[in-house]
Parts: C-alpha cells; sequence; structure tokens
C-alpha cells in the first residue's frame, strides 16, 4: 500500500555545512538551522530583519511561484554550492515550484509527490477511509441542504480560503465541502522515518474569528493539550498506519478537531510547522535524520509550556523606522515595511 519507496536523503550534520531553506517565511527554520551550527541559505517572501540576521544570505522573492523562484534558486546554488534544502509553508498554492526544487537538490522533507497526493482529498479521505480512520464529512458535489457545511480549498494551508458554505456562494474550481464540527482544535507534532512514527507533542490551535472571512484562518498555537492518554493512544495509532502508506520523512503534523466526544482528522502538514518552535529539543537535526531513515532515540522531555500567537493588522500600516519591539516578537518586519491588513 505504500505510496512511494522509501529513500533517505543523507546529509552530514557537519559544522558550518551550507543548507538552503526556502518557505513564504524561513524565520523559523533559519534560527533552527543557525542554531545547530549549520550555514542557512535561504529563499523567502517576507526576508524579515530576524531572518537576515540568522542566514548567511537571504534572497527574497514576491512568491514562491516557479517564475520567481528559479532565477534565485539558480543564483544560489551557483554562488554557494548548495546541495541539500528543507522546505517550509507556502508551497500549497505552487506545487509546481517543490516539483522544480526537487529537480535540482536533494529534499530533507517529504517527497514532491508525497506532498503533492496529501493535498488530493479525494484520494486522502479514501485512504483515511480505508484505514478506518474518522474525519468530517466530506463532499466533492454541492450539497443540497447548506447548514453545517464549509466550503474549503483543496491547495492551502493556515485556514486560508475556508468559509462557511451558503447557496449562491462563490465556488471555486479546486474547492471541496466537509461538514462542520463544533470542538477543539488539535494538532500533533510528529517525526517519520518513511516506516514509524515518533510524536513530539500535542498541540491545541485556535483562529482569529474577527469576522466570516477570517473565521477559520490559523491566529495561534500552544504546547498543550487537555485530551486523555486514550485519545492520544488513539491518535498514535493513526499515524502508525498513515505514516508507511504515505512514506512519511522528517517533521509533520496532522491536524484533527475533538467533538462530541470524538477525534477527526482534518490533514496532514507534510513539513515542519509552526508548532517545531515550541519545543526545546533540537528538531532540526531529528527532522535531518529522520530523512535519513532514523529516528531519535529518547527526545528530551518538554516541561515548558510554550505557545505562539500571530497577530493580524486592522489596517494598512507602515513600520516606523525607529520602533521598540518587545520581548519575545519574531518575523520581525523591517523598517519602512508597508503590512496590509
Amino acid at each position: 500500500m505504500l505510496l512511494t519507496e522509501f529513500m533517505p536523503r543523507t546529509f552530514d550534520l557537519a559544522m558550518q555545512q551550507k543548507l538552503l531553506i526556502i518557505g513564504q517565511s524561513a524565520r523559523m527554520l533559519t534560527y533552527a538551522a543557525q542554531r545547530v551550527g549549520l550555514n542557512p541559505i535561504v529563499i523567502d517572501v517576507f526576508a524579515d530583519s530576524d531572518t537576515e540576521a540568522f542566514a548567511l544570505e537571504c534572497c527574497q522573492i514576491p512568491q514562491l511561484s516557479r517564475y520567481y523562484l528559479i532565477s534565485a534558486l539558480n543564483f544560489l546554488i551557483a554562488r554557494h554550492s548548495i546541495s541539500h534544502v528543507i522546505y517550509g509553508s507556502g508551497f500549497e498554492e505552487h506545487p509546481d515550484s517543490l516539483g522544480y526544487l526537487t529537480e535540482k537538490l536533494v529534499v530533507l522533507g517529504n517527497a514532491h509527490e508525497i506532498f503533492v497526493a496529501l493535498q488530493e482529498k479525494r484520494f486522502f479521505f479514501s485512504t483515511l477511509e480505508a484505514l478506518e480512520i474518522p474525519y468530517p464529512e466530506v463532499s466533492f458535489m454541492e450539497p443540497e441542504l447548506a447548514d453545517d457545511w464549509l466550503i474549503k480549498p483543496m491547495f492551502g494551508h493556515g485556514g486560508l480560503g475556508i468559509k462557511r458554505f451558503r447557496k449562491g456562494s462563490n465556488i471555486e474550481k479546486y474547492d471541496y465541502w466537509q461538514r462542520f464540527l463544533t470542538g477543539a482544535q488539535h494538532s500533533v507534532l510528529f517525526l517519520a522515518d518513511g516506516q514509524h512514527a515518533q510524536v513530539v507533542g500535542f498541540n491545541t490551535q485556535w483562529t482569529l474569528n474577527s469576522d466570516e472571512n477570517t473565521e477559520f484562518i490559523f491566529s495561534g498555537i500552544i504546547n498543550s493539550c487537555d485530551l486523555s492518554d486514550e485519545y492520544k493512544q488513539n491518535i498514535i495509532g493513526w499515524l502508525e498506519k498513515l505514516v508507511p502508506v504515505y512514506g512519511l520523512l522528517g517533521l509533520n503534523s496532522l491536524d484533527f478537531i475533538h467533538a462530541n466526544g470524538c477525534s477527526y482528522v482534518l490533514e496532514i502538514n507534510p513539513r515542519p510547522p509552526a508548532s517545531m518552535q515550541l519545543y526545546d529539543a533540537d528538531l532540526l537535526s531529528s527532522h535531518i535524520r529522520a530523512c535519513n531513515g532514523e529516528l531519535t532515540p529518547n527526545l528530551p522531555l518538554q516541561t515548558r509550556t510554550a505557545a505562539y500567537q500571530v497577530i493580524y493588522a486592522e489596517h494598512d500600516l507602515t513600520i516606523p523606522l525607529q520602533f521598540y519591539w518587545p520581548e519575545g516578537v519574531v518575523d520581525i518586519p523591517k523598517a519602512g515595511a508597508l503590512i496590509l491588513k
């Protein structure tokens, strides 16, 4: 039932080795690489000041589309003789860019075909069905009744594009419908070696919910989860089924909702997720080792509670030339940057 043959992506964690990191916002991975003595070469959309501070070199592009990616990637490969890459968020909308990336470099993470397969919702939910893993009801045809349905994009992340379904709603070509459930939103961060899963931690997340267009947009996450051990063991069992089917590698997360006394799978994020930064362990090295087929024995027990909150601009604004950022703020825009609502 394997989707793809498991192929380790050997990478030496020697100090000072150069590693390309690319994502819509690459600060988290850039910091993690610099922290373990690697030299991160970065391509991202924001080029925030802290990202640049952690990177050996940072190249900003307007978006992760193939059009903008090709020239930046070829320039940095020639300049730094890079051979390996780790990717973060943002390729959900640009899977062809990820395909190009895997043609040029060795990817430390899930292969392009695995990433795309997890975005193909018909295949994903039929896989859950075959494995007897529960999920909220889905439909690929417009429901007759509008009550309690969501419209969701096939290719998206962070809750972007999710909205309540109403008769007469504008439907995009790649949308599908999923039954709305009221419950607690969670995720589980895990490592995978292609065959087995190793849980790092369970998390609770929340959304912005300021109006009907932002009701489901990711807003924050905490490395705490009040589910019982019984429910957590059920979810670990789901991971042990799913990892070998897809051949998952490295750090991933599974989003789920707990409602009416049951847990239901929503999606798998097949790349290092935002919750990675909530844990004190060296998860980047563990990610690389897992991509080489080796899970890290005895991950240190997380004893510190940590959370990550996204602050959304209520109106368009420009970052002042001199501004004091409070302690703990990350993804810091440069002075003069325009931040849209």
